[in-house]
C-alpha cells in the first residue's frame, strides 16, 4: 500500500533518519565526512525535529510504500533571504526521496499534497531554496510555475553552495 500521511511528533526519529539518508544519498559525495556529519547531525537531530513536527505553522509528510518510509517533504512559513518576502508567505523547506523512488511520479505527488497544504487558506506567494547545480529540481520546479528570483549562500560545514531562491506568486482559483 502506498499512502502520503502527515508526520506527526512520534514519527521524529524516523524521519530525522530517512532525512539524513536522503540527503546523504543526494548531496553527499560533495561535502568532506566531518562536514557532512556535523551538518547532518545539527540539521536532522531527533528533538529539532520533534519541535518542527508539534508546530502548527509547519508540515512535514512522509511517503510510506509497503510500510517503508521512502521519501519526505518539509513545509512552514517563508524564511529565505530575500527583501520580498512577507508575512504570510510559504515555503516548501524539504522535498527529498530516496534515490530508488525518484522519477516515479511520486516526488510530484508528494510535492502537490504539500502545495496544497501551504495555499489551503487560499493562493498565497510561495518559495523554495535549491541548490544551483540541482538542474533537475529547478526544471521541476519550473513546471510548477517557480521562478528564479534570487541566490544566497547555503553553508555545510566549511563547504559555502551557492543557493536559488525561487519564487511563485498567488496563482488564482479557476471560477
Amino acid at each position: 500500500m502506498t499512502r502520503i500521511r502527515r508526520a506527526t511528533p512520534d514519527d521524529a526519529e524516523a524521519l530525522s533518519l530517512l532525512a539524513a539518508q536522503t540527503f546523504t544519498e543526494t548531496f553527499g559525495h560533495l561535502y568532506p565526512e566531518e562536514d557532512l556529519r556535523g551538518f547532518l547531525e545539527e540539521t536532522y537531530a531527533v528533538e529539532r525535529a520533534r519541535i518542527v513536527l508539534a508546530h502548527p505553522e509547519y508540515a512535514i509528510w512522509l511517503l510510506e510504500l509497503d510500510n517503508l518510509l521512502v521519501g519526505h517533504a518539509a513545509a512552514g512559513p517563508c524564511g529565505l533571504p530575500h527583501a520580498e518576502v512577507r508575512p504570510g508567505d510559504g515555503e516548501l523547506k524539504r522535498l527529498y526521496l530516496l534515490k530508488d523512488y525518484q522519477s516515479s511520479g511520486w516526488g510530484s505527488r508528494l510535492f502537490e499534497t504539500t502545495l496544497e497544504w501551504l495555499e489551503r487558506n487560499g493562493p498565497r506567494t510561495l518559495w523554495i531554496g535549491v541548490w544551483s547545480e540541482n538542474f533537475g529540481a529547478q526544471r521541476f520546479y519550473a513546471r510548477y510555475g517557480f521562478e528564479k528570483v534570487g541566490e544566497y549562500d547555503f553553508p555545510v560545514g566549511k563547504i559555502v553552495d551557492r543557493e536559488f531562491i525561487l519564487r511563485r506568486k498567488p496563482i488564482a482559483a479557476a471560477d
